[in-house]
C-alpha cells in the first residue's frame, strides 16, 4: 500500500510543475484569540463576527493541541455535532464503510451536513451517499475549520440543510515541518502512530507558491474482551423481564445459543454436547447444576476497528500576471480498515426454507439414514413435514470456518484546478473538480448455503464411508459435513462449504463551476456587494458484492448490487446591501440575500434561498438574523437501492405476553398470525427464546419516485465584542437561537413504528413489512419475527431547535497568557415524523441528543511551556421514548448520568526549532454509561453508545515537532 500511495503522490507533485524549495517556517502553537475571517456561507467577503449566520472556527492550533489523529475526533467535541452514523468505534458490524469518519450537525443526519474543502464539494467516502470520509483529509494540512449551522443550500447547493463544515487548507507555507507521535491506552491497546511532513515554498514576490504534505497514521484495535463492561455477553434484565427498574441491570452472562458444538432440536426437546462428545441438556447460561453450554461472542468482537491511513495533499498558485493566476489543490488518501467479530451463527433455517434438515435420503425409493447423524438424535426424530424422511433442526457456531470480518482498502483521489483573478474590479473564479473513491473489501467466515445443503445430505458409500448423496455435487467436490460436536467439521468439508466474500465500490464526482463577485456601485451606507455563479455536477456510485452475497446464498445478508447516477445544473445570485451606517442606534445595518435554482435529472427543478440582517446599534453589539429555505435531493442509495438485508437490534415484539384470552386490539392482531397462535398453544403465552431475540432480519430498499426535501431554518442572535472597553477588549460573546424544520423528509420507515402500527396501532398496511416464522418452526420459535423490512419515502418530517452560546477571552494573566473559549448548546426540541399524520416522535434529551452539551478550551502559555486543556460535557440523556412507552413509562423518565471528559496537552519548546509535547485524553478515565444489549442506542460489542461516549478510556501520547 505504501508503494501505491507514494507513486500516486509523485504524480500529484508533478501537477505543480515546479521544484519544491525549503525555507524556515513553523505553525503557530499558542491558542489564538478569535480573529476575523472570510465567512463560510457567503461568496461575499465578511468578517467572522459580522456574519448573519452562526459560525464557529477551529484553528490549526486547536487541531495540533487536541492530539487528534482524525478531524472527526476533534469535531465531535463541538456541541453542535450529533452522533455520527459511522466512526471507528461504532462500525465493526458494518457490512460496508467500516471505519469511515463522518459528521452530523444538529443530529439531522450525515447526508444533511455538507463538507467542503476551500468552499468546494468533496467526493463522498460512503457509496451512494453524500457523506465525506474525514479520514481522507490530513489534519496537519488544515489551516482552520469553519462550522456554519443552519441552511446554506442557496450558497452551496443540496445537502447543506443542517449546515456546512468548510475545511480551509494551509497556504503560503514556507519550509518543512515534521510531526511524529506515538500513543496508546492505559490498557495497552488502541496503539497510535503518526508521522507527517508538510513542506512548501513561495516565490520571491509572494505571488506564486506550492505546498505538499505527506502523512501516515495508524490506530490499533480495541477488543470487547479487554474492557470490563463488554467482556461477557449480556442483555438488559429489564428488557427481558419487562421490569422497568432493571433496564440498566445486565443479565450476565447472556450467552449465545449458537454454540460451536451445536444445539440440536428433536421431536420432544433439544440437546448439545460436552467437550468429550457426550450428549447433554442445553443450558445456555448455566445453572446451579450445569456449566454454561452457550457461547461468549464478546471474546471476539472489536470496539474500535484498526485503521491505517496514508495521506498526500498538495496545493499551488501560479501568478500569470498581477491580475490573474492559476491554482490547483489535490489530495490522495489510502485507508485500510479491518473488522473482526465472532464466527458465523448458522441455523438450519439458513440452509432449508422450513429449517428442517432431513436425516435420511431416498435411494432407489428407500429412505437411507445419514451415517453422520448420531444414533442419539436419530432415535428421537420423526417425519415432521410429511415427506417420508425424519427431520431435525439445529443451530451452530461455525468456529471451524473461522472468525468473521473484513479488510477494506479505500483509495480517494481529488483534484481541483482553475483560474482566478480580477477584471475591472470584478473578481472571478472558474474551476473544475474531479473526485473518486474506490473500495475493495475482502471478507471471510461465511458459508456457501447450496454446498452446505449438499454436504448435510450424506449416505453410506460402497465401503461404508459417508459420501454426499447427490452425484452431481460429488463430481463438483462435495464432502459430507459433520456438525455434531466440537471441531467436528473436517478440513475438507470446511474447504467445500467456505465462502469468502468480496465487495467492490466506486464513487465519482465531477464538478465544473464559476463565479464572479464585486461591488458595482456605492450606496450611502457603503458598497453594494454582488456574487453570481453557475455549477454543473455529476455524481455516480456503484456497489457490487460477490455473487453468493447478492443471492443471499452465503447464509448472511442478501445484498444485491446498487448503481446509479444523477446530474444537476445550478445557478445562484447573492447580494449584500448596506442600508445604514454611522447613524443613531445604527452603527451599521445590512441585508444579505441569496437564491439558487437547480435542475436535477432525478427530481427536476429546485429552489433555495436565504435572507438575513445584521444590525449594530452601537459599535460593540451586533444583532443578526437569517431565514433560509434549503433543499436536499435524494442520494443514489435512497433512489436506487434494491432490497438489501439487515439485522436490526433493540426491537420489542408487541405480541410478547399475549395469551389465548387476553383482550385488546393488539392481542387480536397478534393472534391472527398462525405462528403466534401455535406459540401460545405450546407455551400458554407468546414467548421468545434467546435465538428469537438475536435472529431478527429484514430488508432495506430505496425508492426511485422520491422527491426533494425542503428545510426551513431560522436563526436569531447577538454578538458582543466590547472593544471600546479596554479591560474587555479581548472578550467575545455570541448567543444564537436556531430552528430547523424539514418537510417531506426522506426517511426509512422505523421498524419499531411499523411493529406498533401493525399490531393494534390502527394501520395494518405496515403488516406488509413484517414476516413471522410459521407454526411449523416448533414451539420455541413459532410466530417469532423473522423479517421486518423498511422502505424509503418522503413521508416524514424532521426538525430541531435550540440555543448556541459561545464565549472567548484571551489576555495576559500573571507571567503568561491565558486563552479561554466556551461553546454551549441547549436543545429545546428535536423530532421525527415517520409518516404523514403520525404524531411527532421527540428525540431531544435522548441518548445521542442530550439537551445540554458544552466544550471548554483553556490554554496557558508561559515562556517555553504551553499547557492546554479541553473539557467536553454531555448532559443527562434518556432512553428512547418509544421504547419507554412499551414499559408504560413517561418520556425522559429513565436516564443515564451526565459525562465529562477532560483532555490535556503540555508542549515544551526545547529550542526554537523543536517542540516536545505530551498529552492525555480522557484523563480521569470517565466510564461510558451502561447502554447494554437490549436497550436502544447500544453499539454491538461495546455495551454503550460508542458513537456518543468514549468506550476506550484513558489514553496517552508523546510527540515531537521539528521545524526547518
Amino acid at each position: 500500500m505504501l508503494e501505491k500511495a507514494l507513486a500516486r503522490s509523485i504524480r500529484l507533485i508533478c501537477l505543480g510543475g515546479v521544484t519544491l524549495g525549503m525555507s524556515a517556517a513553523f505553525a503557530q502553537t499558542a491558542t489564538p484569540e478569535i480573529q476575523k475571517v472570510t465567512v463560510t456561507g457567503s461568496r461575499i467577503s465578511s468578517p467572522n463576527a459580522e456574519s448573519p449566520s452562526p459560525l464557529q472556527v477551529l484553528s490549526s492550533a486547536d487541531i495540533a493541541q487536541s492530539g487528534a489523529t482524525n478531524l472527526q475526533e476533534l469535531l465531535l467535541e463541538n456541541p453542535t455535532m450529533g452522533t455520527p452514523s459511522i466512526s471507528r468505534t461504532n462500525s465493526n458490524f458494518s457490512t460496508a464503510s467500516a471505519g469511515v469518519a463522518t459528521v452530523d450537525l444538529r443530529n439531522l443526519g450525515v447526508d444533511r451536513t455538507l463538507v467542503l474543502i476551500n468552499g468546494r464539494r468533496v467526493v463522498s467516502g460512503v457509496p451512494g451517499s453524500a457523506a465525506v470520509d474525514l479520514n481522507t483529509i490530513p489534519t496537519d494540512f488544515i489551516e482552520r475549520v469553519e462550522l456554519l449551522t443552519g441552511g446554506a443550500s442557496a450558497t452551496y447547493g443540496s445537502d447543506a440543510v443542517a449546515g456546512v463544515v468548510n475545511i480551509i487548507l494551509k497556504k503560503n507555507f514556507n519550509g518543512v515541518l515534521a510531526d511524529a507521535s506515538v500513543g496508546g491506552s492505559e490498557q495497552g491497546d488502541d496503539a497510535k502512530r503518526k508521522l507527517s511532513l508538510t513542506f512548501g515554498t513561495t516565490s520571491a514576490d509572494g505571488a506564486s507558491n506550492i505546498m505538499g504534505h505527506f502523512g501516515y497514521s495508524r490506530q490499533g484495535a480495541v477488543f470487547s474482551k479487554d474492557r470490563d463492561i463488554s467482556a461477557v455477553d449480556q442483555y438488559s434484565e429489564g428488557a427481558l423481564t419487562g421490569n422497568a427498574a432493571d433496564l440498566f441491570k445486565p443479565r450476565r452472562p447472556y450467552l449465545s445459543g449458537y454454540a460451536p458444538q451445536g444445539y440440536f432440536y428433536h421431536d420432544t426437546g433439544s440437546y448439545t454436547y460436552d467437550a468429550a462428545g457426550n450428549p447433554i441438556p442445553v443450558s445456555t447460561n448455566g445453572s446451579a447444576t450445569q456449566a454454561p453450554t452457550g457461547y461468549n461472542r464478546s471474546e471476539f468482537r472489536t470496539i474500535a476497528v484498526p485503521t491505517e491511513r496514508y495521506n498526500f495533499a498538495t496545493s499551488g498558485n501560479l501568478a500569470l500576471n498581477e491580475n490573474h493566476s492559476a491554482f490547483f489543490e489535490g489530495n490522495y488518501a489510502s485507508t485500510s480498515v479491518t473488522t473482526k467479530l465472532e464466527p458465523f451463527a448458522l441455523g438450519s433455517d439458513d440452509i432449508y426454507a422450513n429449517g428442517q434438515v432431513p436425516a435420511e435420503t431416498f435411494v432407489n425409493g428407500a429412505a437411507v439414514r445419514n451415517p453422520l447423524v448420531p444414533q442419539y438424535l436419530y432415535d428421537r426424530i420423526s417425519d415432521t413435514d410429511g415427506d417420508g424422511l425424519r427431520d431435525y433442526f439445529f443451530t451452530r457456531r461455525m468456529a471451524e470456518v473461522g472468525n468473521r470480518g473484513s479488510t477494506a482498502e479505500r483509495d480517494t483521489f481529488r483534484l481541483a484546478t482553475g483560474l482566478k483573478g480580477t477584471i475591472k474590479d470584478w473578481n472571478y473564479e472558474v474551476y473544475g473538480v474531479y473526485g473518486s473513491t474506490k473500495e475493495a473489501q475482502a471478507s471471510g467466515g461465511q458459508v456457501n448455503v447450496l454446498n452446505f445443503r449438499n454436504a448435510l445430505q450424506a449416505v453410506p458409500g460402497a465401503d461404508g464411508t459417508p459420501m454426499c448423496a447427490d452425484a452431481t455435487a460429488r463430481a463438483q467436490g462435495c464432502v459430507p459435513i459433520n456438525v455434531f460436536g466440537f471441531n467436528a467439521i473436517s478440513p475438507a468439508a470446511f474447504k467445500y462449504v467456505n465462502a469468502p466474500g468480496s465487495l467492490e465500490t466506486v464513487t465519482t464526482q465531477k464538478l465544473i463551476g464559476g463565479s464572479i463577485s464585486g461591488e458595482p456601485f456605492q450606496l450611502p451606507a457603503g458598497a453594494l456587494g454582488i456574487a453570481a455563479g453557475y455549477e454543473w455536477r455529476k455524481e455516480f456510485s456503484s456497489s457490487t458484492p460477490d455473487a453468493l452475497t447478492q443471492a443471499g446464498l452465503n447464509a448472511g445478508n442478501a445484498t444485491p448490487p446498487t448503481a446509479g447516477e444523477f446530474e444537476v445544473k445550478e445557478a445562484f445570485l447573492e447580494t449584500r446591501i448596506p442600508i445604514l451606517k454611522d447613524k443613531a442606534f445604527a452603527k451599521s445595518l445590512s441585508f444579505l440575500g441569496a437564491v439558487r435554482v437547480g435542475d436535477y435529472s432525478t427530481v427536476g427543478n429546485t429552489t433555495s434561498w436565504n435572507g438575513g440582517f445584521e444590525w449594530s446599534p452601537v459599535q460593540d453589539i451586533k444583532l443578526r438574523a437569517t431565514r433560509a429555505l434549503s433543499t436536499r435531493a435524494p442520494n443514489i442509495n435512497e433512489l436506487f437501492s434494491p432490497p438489501s438485508q439487515d439485522f436490526p437490534s433493540g426491537l420489542k415484539d408487541p405480541c410478547e405476553g399475549v395469551t389465548a384470552t387476553s383482550a385488546g386490539a393488539r392481542d387480536d392482531a397478534c393472534r391472527a398470525a398462525p405462528g403466534v397462535n401455535a406459540n401460545i398453544a405450546a407455551n400458554g403465552a407468546f414467548s421468545l427464546n434467546q435465538s428469537d431475540l438475536q435472529g431478527v432480519s429484514g430488508f432495506n430498499r430505496g425508492n426511485p419516485g422520491l422527491g426533494e426535501e425542503e428545510g426551513r431554518s431560522t436563526t436569531v442572535g447577538i454578538v458582543v465584542t466590547p472593544r471600546s472597553i479596554p479591560s474587555l477588549s479581548k472578550f467575545t460573546f455570541t448567543a444564537d437561537y436556531f430552528k430547523i424544520d424539514i418537510e417531506d423528509a426522506i426517511v426509512s420507515t422505523p421498524r419499531q413504528y411499523a411493529l406498533d402500527s401493525c399490531y393494534g396501532g390502527g394501520n395494518t398496511s405496515f403488516c406488509n413489512f413484517i414476516t413471522r416464522r410459521p407454526a411449523a418452526a416448533g414451539a420455541n420459535s413459532a410466530g417469532s419475527l423473522e423479517f421486518i423490512d423498511s422502505a424509503v419515502s418522503n413521508s416524514g418530517g424532521l426538525g430541531t431547535k435550540g440555543v448556541d452560546v459561545t464565549v472567548a477571552w484571551a489576555d495576559k494573566v500573571g507571567p503568561g497568557r491565558l486563552n479561554a473559549r466556551l461553546a454551549y448548546t441547549h436543545l429545546l426540541d428535536g423530532y421525527d415524523i415517520p409518516l404523514p399524520g403520525a404524531e411527532r416522535d421527540p428525540w431531544e434529551g435522548e441518548i445521542g441528543a442530550a439537551k445540554d452539551k458544552a466544550s471548554l478550551s483553556l490554554g496557558y502559555k508561559w515562556g517555553a511551556f504551553n499547557l492546554t486543556s479541553s473539557t467536553t460535557y454531555i448532559g443527562k440523556s434518556a432512553l428512547d421514548n418509544v421504547f419507554l412507552g412499551d414499559f408504560d413509562l413517561a418520556p425522559g423518565s429513565v436516564k443515564v448520568k451526565e459525562k465529562v471528559y477532560n483532555d490535556f496537552q503540555l508542549t515544551y519548546a526545547m529550542r526554537k526549532e523543536v517542540d516536545l509535547y505530551v498529552g492525555v485524553d480522557n484523563a480521569f478515565n470517565t466510564k461510558a454509561p451502561p447502554i447494554i444489549s437490549g436497550l436502544p442506542g447500544n453499539t454491538t460489542g461495546a455495551e454503550t453508545d460508542a458513537g456518543t461516549y468514549d468506550p476506550i478510556g484513558r489514553r496517552y501520547y508523546l510527540g515531537l515537532r521539528v521545524k526547518m
